[in-house]
Parts: structure tokens; sequence; C-alpha cells
């Protein structure tokens, strides 16, 4: 195993040219400062946050982690945001009232999303006649 490094940039273009999405995002690791109380203290705020991210579009997918063996949660989670920069990833990620209280800490990656799928179902005949 080699300990290489490879510039970012030319591993995006690599990939896009292997046919892959190749979609650049930047994942928010978020992990609690002082134990759970001041995250559920932040809690509302903080889901105030996510919800104005996700109906501008900024939000890709958020959410919290379980411990390892799907028991307990500790208050860490991940919020995956599109962004032009990993220096304005940061910026919204540090106005999230639980970084900007205190309660949790956050490191941004970037990321690419390259490979998986989603399914879209629509059913007309469930009678409404709204789309949401």
């Amino acid at each position: 195993m080699s300990d290489q490094q490879f510039p970012w940039g030319q591993h995006v273009e690599n990939i896009r040219a292997r046919g892959v999405l190749g979609m650049q995002l930047y994942v928010v690791e978020t992990t609690p400062t002082d134990g759970l109380g001041p995250v559920l203290d932040n809690l509302q705020e903080h889901l105030a946050y996510q919800k104005m991210l996700e109906e501008t579009g900024v939000m890709f997918a958020a959410g919290p982690f379980a411990d390892d063996d799907e028991t307990e949660w500790s208050g860490a989670g991940m919020v995956v945001v599109r962004a032009d920069s990993v220096k304005q990833a940061r910026e919204i990620a540090a106005a999230d009232p639980m970084h900007s209280s205190g309660a949790r800490t956050f490191r941004v990656r970037p990321w690419l999303l390259n490979e998986g799928q989603i399914n879209i179902s629509v059913s007309y005949s469930n009678g409404k006649r709204e789309i949401s």
C-alpha cells in the first residue's frame, strides 16, 4: 500500500471522465462537546435551521448517528450540504445553532457522490389533487 496522495481536483476530473456522477457535496460531521444536555437544549433551533436549509435547497441529507450497536444516541450526526466551496460549507455549518451555541463541534469534509440510485414513486389513483 502506498502513502501517495492525489490532488483532489485531478481526482474529481478523473472520476467524472469515467462516467460516474462526481457531484461535489460537503459532509458536516457534528459531535457533542459536553454531552447530550446542551444538544437537547438547542434541538428546536437546530431543527428550524435544518428545515430552512432543506427548503432553500442547500441541504442534501441529514440525520443522527446511532452507536455501533444501534442502541444509543449520543447527540452526534451528519449533514450533507450543497456549497460552492469548503469555505462556504464551513460558514453554513457554523451558522447552525448547535454549533454557534457550542453544543456541538463540527468538521466539514468535501465528498463526491459517485454512485447510487434514487427511486421516486407517484400514485395518481390516491384521490389527492395536489402534489407536494
